[in-house]
Formats: structure tokens, C-alpha cells, sequence
């Protein structure tokens, strides 16, 4: 039996894509081969990829002076080479601070480059993004970085920076494919694949071709943006089974009806579960009600004493992984886009049933 997994990540993935995949294991279209077994430069798995990239940029709508990269690493291994794809002959880069995603970015970059942070929420421990009015930004820095939706604190942008001539970098590993974007505001879009896109060890880039030209001469050739793109993401082997899941994902998410679909379908969501929350003293939200993520909902209980018989009995419901994050503990919820409303739905009867129980 399938059970609602509200896992952060690796997270949930829409039931029709895994069966495909299932279906395709042991052979691919025909070929006789699984797709782990094909070679990344071979007809098949061209096919594959070109297929991928073509969706992604349909449903993104990603201009045709983008480079789209799909590499390893992970999010966690991009906030070092952002600062050595992007800092060319500058010595500083600016960033804001809205949680610990956004720190570990800062503390990479420290490394490489001078670090102005231009902003931080840290002095209400992470609940909400500091108004842009409060920023204080340097004009000549190489680039300006923030991640839209801190998987761990649930805080999201609901709007866009304006930054002038300085490149935006976007840290989007939690909400890529969740909301309508305008890609075209963006120097920089990058993420981890395993929350909304796929399995973990797929890490993709959107990035503008004129930031192609500013790489550190340390730069090594597998995470060198330039020499990737010139290779179509194969300078070394690239993930292929993660970049064949997420070409299976992408096109479930086509037949949804696209990304304008899903917004509409992930708003519901958390207007269900944020409103049953707000209703009730038994449960608190942390975040600012302004900023509060679509994706990651972290709650808790009033009384803390009652967070492992809360588990258990979620675990007996089939709802799982709603453990917060260690370094904030508490409840999370992740509903990200293969989340069915029904997955919600549970959730809730389930957080009445215990307050009725345990009040």
C-alpha cells in the first residue's frame, strides 16, 4: 500500500512516473536495455535527455539565451561553484540570510570571495524574509544570492528582488516547478532535483549565457558552467538515471496541465493545512503568516511531551517523514507538486483527531 510520505527530501514522487519506470526497467522503448545500463553518448540516451531539456524549458518557459545543465553535486556543492563560476575579477559577492540553506551558500562563499550580508532574518531565528527597504547592498558586487524557499524553516519569497544591473542568483533546490517564474529575471537558477524534480544526485542550472564567461581560473572542468554547456552537460557521465526520472516527471507535469496548474493546486494545499493550523491553540506555525512556504509547512505541538505519540500514531496513518528538522525540531509537513490534496486532507483529519485525543 502507498503511503503519503511528507518527506523534505528525497521526497515524494508522482505514483505514474514511478510506474513507468517500473514498467521500463528492464527495457527501454525497445532497446533491449535499462536505462542505468545505456551509454550517456549513445542514440537512446540522446534521446532522452534532449527530451528532458526541451520539457523543462516548456514548462518553465526558459528563453533561448539560457544554458540548462544537469550535473551531480547537489545544491550543497553549488554554493561553492557559484562563487567560482560568477566571481570573474570580483572580490565580493552579496547575499541574504534566511535560513540555514542560505548560511551553508554564505559559508561556501566565504572561501572564495568576500561575503556582504545584505540582509538577514537571523535575529527572529529564520521566521520570515527580511523587506527588501532593509537591505543594504553593495552596487559592485559580482552577484546577489538568496534562496527562495528554506526547505528546513519554511520561509519562501512571494515576490521578486529588483537589483539593478547585479546578476540574481536563486537558490530554488525546494519550489523549482511550484510556481509560475519569470526566468528572464534570473542571471542564475539552481537546485537539487529531489524534492519537485527527482531522485537525488541531479542538480540542475539555468544560467544566462552571459554569465558563461566569469569562472575562476581554479575551476574544475566537470563544474566549469562554460565547458558544460559547450559539452551538453557531458564533460564527465552524467547522472542518467536521475535526468531520465526527471524527463518522466516533467511530462507528468505536462499533463497536469503545466506549472500555472500546479500553482493553483500547491496554493490549495497549504491554504488547507496553514487555516486548519491557524484554528486551533493545540498547534503553532512559526513562520510570518506573509512568508510562510507553499512546500515546507513546519509546526508544533503546545506540548512538546506529546511529539513522539504524535509520530506514532501519524506512522500508523500512513502519514510519514513529518519529523521537523533537528536543528529546529518540532513537525514538518512537505506537500510539494506530488503531493495529492488527498495527501492534506489525511493530514488534517489526522492533526483533529489527535487534538481531540490529547487536548
Amino acid at each position: 500500500m502507498r503511503v503519503f510520505n511528507f518527506s523534505a527530501g528525497p521526497a515524494v514522487l508522482p505514483e505514474a512516473v514511478l510506474r513507468r519506470a517500473a514498467d521500463e526497467m528492464l527495457d527501454w522503448h525497445g532497446s533491449g536495455m535499462s536505462v542505468m545500463e545505456m551509454s550517456h553518448r549513445g542514440k537512446e540516451f540522446t534521446s532522452i535527455v534532449h527530451s528532458a531539456e526541451s520539457n523543462f524549458r516548456q514548462l518553465l518557459g526558459i528563453p533561448a539565451n539560457y544554458k540548462v545543465l544537469f550535473l551531480q553535486g547537489g545544491a550543497m556543492a553549488m554554493n561553492a561553484l557559484i562563487p567560482m563560476n560568477l566571481l570573474c575579477s570580483h572580490r565580493s559577492a552579496d547575499y541574504v540570510n534566511t535560513g540555514i540553506w542560505s548560511s551553508k551558500s554564505i559559508d561556501e562563499a566565504k572561501k572564495y570571495c568576500h561575503v556582504n550580508v545584505a540582509a538577514s532574518s537571523e535575529d527572529k531565528s529564520f521566521t520570515y524574509v527580511p523587506p527588501q527597504s532593509t537591505w543594504k547592498t553593495d552596487p559592485q558586487a559580482a552577484y546577489l544570492h538568496f534562496c527562495s524557499n528554506e526547505t528546513i524553516g519554511g520561509v519562501e519569497y512571494h515576490w521578486l528582488p529588483e537589483v539593478g544591473d547585479v546578476p540574481l542568483v536563486v537558490d530554488m533546490s525546494s519550489n523549482i516547478l511550484s510556481c509560475v517564474i519569470d526566468v528572464s529575471k534570473y542571471s542564475v537558477i539552481y537546485g537539487g532535483a529531489q524534492k519537485n524534480i527527482g531522485p537525488a544526485g541531479l542538480t540542475f542550472v539555468i544560467v544566462r549565457d552571459d554569465m558563461l564567461d566569469r569562472a575562476l581560473p581554479i575551476t574544475p572542468s566537470v563544474f566549469h558552467w562554460k565547458e558544460q554547456a559547450e559539452q551538453g552537460s557531458m564533460v564527465n557521465t552524467p547522472p542518467t538515471y536521475g535526468i531520465y526520472i526527471a524527463g518522466l516527471v516533467f511530462e507528468w507535469l505536462q499533463q497536469q496541465g503545466g506549472v500555472a496548474v500546479m500553482e493553483k493546486k500547491n496554493l490549495e494545499k497549504a491554504s488547507r493545512l496553514y487555516d486548519y493550523l491557524d484554528s486551533t491553540d493545540f498547534y503553532s506555525s512559526p513562520v510570518n503568516k506573509n512568508d510562510r512556504s507553499r512546500m515546507n509547512i513546519p509546526f508544533h505541538l503546545h506540548d512538546t511531551r506529546l511529539n513522539d505519540a504524535f509520530l506514532e500514531g501519524a506512522q500508523e496513518r500512513g502519514l510519514l517523514q513529518l519529523k521537523g528538522h533537528r536543528s529546529v525540531g518540532g513537525m514538518r509537513a512537505s506537500i510539494y507538486n506530488a503531493m495529492p490534496v488527498e495527501g492534506v486532507i489525511a493530514l488534517i483529519n489526522y492533526l483533529r483527531d489527535f487534538e481531540k485525543n490529547h487536548a
